[in-house]
């Protein structure tokens, strides 16, 4: 089969692979017909992050067919359309059992080379995953919507951990991928104002468009004031941090009030400075929100009804063989680019 390998570091090669052999009963070979770009998978692209060690095939976000299954799988057939989970959990351990698969003590990350493991992932025209983390799709949903499914599962997992009222202010800090979804689904669920804050205007105007009642650049001066003001005075009820570094975590935790939360849920940097005595005389609750944990189900019936607009945030789909051209421009920021959907 054909795949997007990469080789080293910043280099990406359209190459011949073996095909994925169904090895175990319940495993689903996968036709992938569309593959989505990760912030994750950026970062990995020049071994930053340390969890993308080449060789490796990534990619996590994505849909497709099946071709075939294992003697074991009883709820999908050849031909039917699916989605999966990027983590593939083990269902056994203490963790699994008690509804936390993301926290799998098990757990492997499709398309994640790291010092434990290598998981090739969905950058290729087939993909073997287990019949446990795969979804069927709605009618009516494409596969470049379906492969929207996981970073939007991640936003939803994010929300349903942070105890957010009904009439509640929000902050979203970062309004990219994730940021955007958190919007869509923080407008269905609260009636509280709805603040979005990135220093890229492009996405202020995405956030406005998608119904923030607010938006503001974090490097302003006043931009603390200006939250307030839209706060009764005290601040954002809840906070999301979406970027995953120092600086957007000082201005999260600068614009939540007294008693409320801050939810982490970007991972760019592996330690960031943390200014401890704001957090503790302020009573701050610092909520960590990793990956997913059964929220497909909710997020493709949300995309299937339109509440979720994972279409707009789609700036290309172009053919896998351009993956090193698209890898290029998201690591440099070009042209606005939001998510690029690779199609085998």
């Amino acid at each position: 089969m054909k795949a997007l390998l990469m080789e080293e570091y910043k280099k990406l090669r359209y190459v011949d692979v073996p095909d994925p052999r169904i090895s175990g009963s319940r495993d689903i070979l996968v036709r992938v017909r569309a593959a989505a770009v990760c912030g994750s998978d950026i970062h990995g692209f020049d071994g930053s992050t340390g969890r993308r060690k080449p060789p490796v095939i990534m990619g996590h976000e994505a849909s497709g067919d099946v071709a075939a299954v294992g003697t074991g799988v009883e709820r999908f057939k050849a031909g039917d359309r699916l989605t999966f989970d990027s983590t593939i959990y083990c269902g056994s351990c203490f963790y699994c059992q008690n509804g936390q698969v993301n926290l799998c003590d098990n757990r492997t990350v499709l398309g994640v080379s790291c010092d434990e493991y290598r998981r090739h992932g969905a950058f290729a025209e087939y993909v073997l995953v287990p019949e446990h983390i795969c979804y069927p799709l709605p009618q009516g949903i494409s596969y470049e919507e379906a492969a929207m499914a996981e970073p939007a599962g991640v936003a939803a997992h994010a929300f349903r951990i942070t105890p957010v009222g009904l009439d509640e202010t929000v902050a979203i800090v970062g309004a990219g991928v994730i940021g955007l979804l958190l919007l869509d689904i923080a407008r269905a669920s609260t009636s509280g104002k709805i603040i979005a804050l990135d220093t890229d205007p492009a996405r202020r105007e995405a956030a406005l468009a998608r119904g923030a009642d607010a938006v503001f650049d974090p490097a302003d001066e006043g931009v603390g004031r200006e939250v307030r003001e839209l706060s009764a005075g005290r601040g954002a009820d809840r906070v999301f941090e979406a970027v995953g570094a120092s600086a957007p975590v000082r201005t999260a935790l600068s614009l939540v009030r007294k008693g409320g939360s801050v939810t982490l849920i970007g991972n760019v940097s592996p330690e960031i400075d943390l200014p401890l005595q704001s957090v503790v005389t302020r009573q701050i609750s610092l909520i960590g929100s990793c990956a997913i944990a059964g929220e497909y189900p909710l997020v493709l019936d949300l995309i299937a009804r339109k509440k979720i607009n994972v279409e707009s945030l789609i700036s290309r789909k172009r053919p896998l063989s351009e993956g090193q051209i698209w890898f290029d421009k998201l690591y440099n920021r070009e042209d606005n680019l939001l998510k690029v959907v690779l199609i085998p």
